[in-house]
């Protein structure tokens, strides 16, 4: 035992402890082990979080942000990795004399209190330590622990137990800290090349791991079914094997259950007994081994290790289930190394889902850079992928290096479904409009692509929730169903709740729904006069569609009857092969019945309520009722009832009229609208014409046909027209709007006011 290693054992004169970083895992950890050892500990860190303030309740003094003024009189100042040199507490220890202590330094002095057993490996420390700590819990060695992340069976990531004499601690390989460690048990899970950033090669990696098992006093455990590991510890004379086979703990008849995974254990050929693991995935079992024989080794009783790992629910970001229904599961990875990856997607098959859908979050330039051919060939196994931008940790960007590097990899090994999602703050939109019944998505990385999952699984459930409250059948949901998709000027963020209802008593159940939970609502057609924000809709977008919604006929008075989802075009040409004229200035309008009446749109000098006989809506209180002609207040461009009510179903009249005369007249009208009017995509007029002069002409006069921003321009067809020339935003279109309306009402002094519907958030907010 070292010197500071006894004066952390001699409590008559508790030692002034601060960590800079505290919030962090590994940090937080250190806090736990010395608070519980009876030392008085502060800690700061940029944010304050719930594990800050669930300290502050045992004892830590937190402060935020970093001051020099917190350190003063401190006998030892802890840092972690993350800590800047320059940092304005770390600076002033170091300026006041000080001791400074690295997070690993400080760690192997308290484990070297105890009899430690350090869990080393490049990937399943986790994990691991979690099983060795619990299963010596419940064999009654009263074990402190450390580990990595929090786990749900332990309470917390770190517990100082003043009357056990063991300790499980993680050892991190990462920075050849490693070395720091002289337990009284090693496990080692597996040596691989990682952390290359440090290391010159896996030679390097080896010596430090070779490092540890030298110091070791007691047994060390490897697994044998690891070629790393095997070569680093296979010749030491404590070793203790385990693996698949050829080793001295082996399992055999593994049955892969629906979350669990049963096994027997032997050692060196004797049956020790029956395992029922409570986590899925053969790696898990690897693991498992690993656990069972260090306990074994240490004396534990094997029934009470077995009962243990039975319990054993994992740790948090380890192939954790955040969300569950018969339509969909949720699970968050903490996995970003290949073999990792490999792991977890094994172990999704085994749950046999219809897809495994990834969101992989790169850690880090330089991994993602070494190891970018093992990503791509592992994720390839996926079902589809999707890659963020790079969680660059502390390291700077490499030139050439993103996520597309992976998304690259992965088509190299023949994954066609993959796609680059750069922004995580975004990402979670087109992962979850591309989910489907049956599919099992996993949040993979150790940044924080956890975030993203979670997201998904709030408006999901709401989802699952609106199914079960509606009408089966009748109505169809998705999340964050990209507007574009519905708008004719191809612009737009997702619409968060999108719900196509076939029926009248479907649409006014989902309004119902909406309107008793304070849920926003917006009801849109084809999305011909409509511009939707780049940052979406909140809340929930009613696109009624199907069923009673595209039912179109002539009745027996000789009438149209169009549901609000029938195209004007598909109602000019029902009216045109009955014989019924005056419907022919439809056929070159884009939207479709709801959204004309809305707007009581028109043409050729025709408006809709000048032919609309009676209107069924669904009012504000939740009653379906239909009106007459004669009952509606309707002006240019205006139908106030409509503000408030929902626009079900109309039935119009025309004329009769022979089929030449109605050809002669949709003729003209196609000829005149293609000759007018652009092609590229666009929303409609933009502008009401002012009473002064026709809008198109105002703009042609201010001289902005052709004019744009970004991809975004004034037609040269029809000056009240802007156009996307592909690939435009909200943002460049509302921009070339507003150049206009300043520049009429500086020149000419004439308020334009649009016609287009604007609706949506300019940010992202859900």
């Amino acid at each position: 035992m070292n010197e500071f290693s006894q004066r952390l054992t001699d409590l008559s004169r508790p030692l002034r402890v601060h960590l800079v970083g505290v919030a962090g895992s590994g940090m937080s950890g250190l806090a736990l082990l010395l608070l519980g050892m009876g030392h008085r500990v502060s800690g700061s860190d940029r944010v304050t979080s719930a594990e800050t303030e669930r300290m502050q309740g045992l004892g830590l003094r937190f402060s935020t942000p970093h001051t020099p003024e917190e350190v003063e009189g401190a006998d030892v100042v802890v840092y972690s990795s993350a800590i800047r040199p320059d940092n304005p507490a770390l600076a002033s220890a170091r300026d006041q004399g000080i001791r400074l202590m690295r997070r690993a330094e400080c760690l192997a002095a308290i484990l070297h209190t105890k009899k430690g057993i350090v869990v080393s490996g490049t990937h399943g420390k986790t994990t691991t330590s979690s099983m060795v700590a619990h299963a010596l819990r419940e064999a009654a060695f009263q074990p402190s622990h450390y580990v990595g992340a929090e786990i749900p069976v332990l309470g917390q990531n770190a517990r100082w137990n003043e009357d056990g004499d063991w300790m499980v601690a993680e050892g991190d390989e990462s920075d050849g800290t490693l070395a720091l460690y002289q337990p009284a048990c090693s496990i080692v899970l597996n040596v691989e090349a990682e952390h290359l950033d440090h290391y010159r090669n896996l030679d390097e990696i080896k010596e430090v791991f070779r490092t540890l098992i030298h110091q070791t006093s007691g047994p060390v455990v490897y697994c044998a079914a690891d070629a790393g590991a095997f070569d680093v510890c296979s010749p030491h004379v404590r070793a203790v094997s385990y693996g698949w086979e050829n080793a001295d703990y082996t399992v055999g008849d593994i049955r892969e259950l629906r979350g669990t995974t049963a096994f027997t254990v032997f050692c060196r050929g004797r049956k020790l007994g029956e395992v029922e693991l409570g986590i899925p995935g053969r790696h898990n079992v690897l693991n498992a081994l690993a656990a069972i024989a260090t306990c074994d080794s240490l004396g534990a009783d094997f029934q009470l290790v077995s009962r243990a790992l039975n319990t054993f629910a994992g740790a948090r970001r380890r192939f954790e289930t955040k969300y569950l229904s018969r339509a969909l599961r949720i699970v968050d990875d903490y996995g970003h190394h290949p073999t990792e990856i490999a792991a977890t997607l094994q172990t999704a098959r085994q749950l046999k889902p219809k897809r495994v859908v990834v969101l992989f979050q790169p850690h880090r330039y330089t991994r993602t850079q070494a190891l970018a051919d093992d990503f791509g060939r592992v994720l390839a196994e996926a079902d589809e992928v999707f890659v963020t931008d790079i969680y660059p940790a502390s390291e700077t960007p490499i030139p050439g290096v993103t996520g597309q590097t992976i998304v690259d990899a992965v088509k190299r090994h023949g994954g066609n479904e993959v796609e680059s999602v750069p922004d995580l703050q975004t990402a979670h939109h087109r992962v979850g409009n591309s989910l489907e019944p049956g599919d099992l998505l996993i949040t993979l990385g150790a940044g924080n692509v956890h975030e993203a999952g979670r997201s998904i699984a709030r408006d999901f459930k709401i989802l699952e929730e609106m199914a079960v409250e509606l009408k089966g059948g009748e109505v169809e949901a998705k999340l964050y169903e990209p507007m574009r998709r519905h708008s004719t000027m191809l612009v737009g963020g997702p619409a968060q709740f999108w719900l196509e209802p076939h029926t009248f008593d479907a649409f006014a159940s989902v309004v119902n729904y909406c309107r008793e939970r304070g849920m926003a609502i917006r009801v849109v057609g084809r999305g011909s006069n409509l511009l939707v924000r780049d940052g979406g809709i909140r809340g929930a977008v009613i696109h009624p569609k199907g069923g009673q919604f595209d039912e179109c006929y002539v009745n027996e008075s000789g009438q149209i009857v169009a549901g609000a989802g029938v195209r004007l075009k598909k109602l000019a040409g029902v009216a045109r092969s009955a014989g019924i004229g005056g419907f022919e200035w439809m056929e070159g309008i884009p939207g479709n019945v709801g959204g004309a009446l809305r707007m009581n749109a028109g043409a050729m000098g025709v408006e809709t309520f000048q032919q609309v006989v009676r209107m069924t809506s669904l009012d504000e209180d939740g009653e379906i009722r239909t009106r007459e002609r004669g009952e509606i207040e309707v002006h240019y461009r205006n139908v106030p009832e409509l503000r408030r009510n929902f626009a079900l179903q109309a039935v119009f009249a025309g004329v009769p009229d022979s089929a030449d005369q109605i050809d002669e007249r949709w003729e003209a009208s196609r000829l005149k609208r293609r000759s007018s009017q652009p092609l590229a995509a666009s929303a409609g007029c933009i502008f009401k014409n002012p009473s002064e002069i026709p809008a198109g002409m105002l703009v042609d006069q201010l001289g902005f046909k052709g004019r744009g921003e970004g991809k975004a321009e004034v037609s040269l067809e029809h000056g009240n027209f802007i156009v996307n020339r592909g690939g435009a935003t909200a943002a460049e279109v509302l921009a070339v709007i507003e150049n206009i309306r300043r520049e009429a009402r500086e020149k000419r002094g004439i308020e334009l006011e649009t016609e287009v519907k604007v609706i949506g958030e300019d940010e992202y907010t859900f």
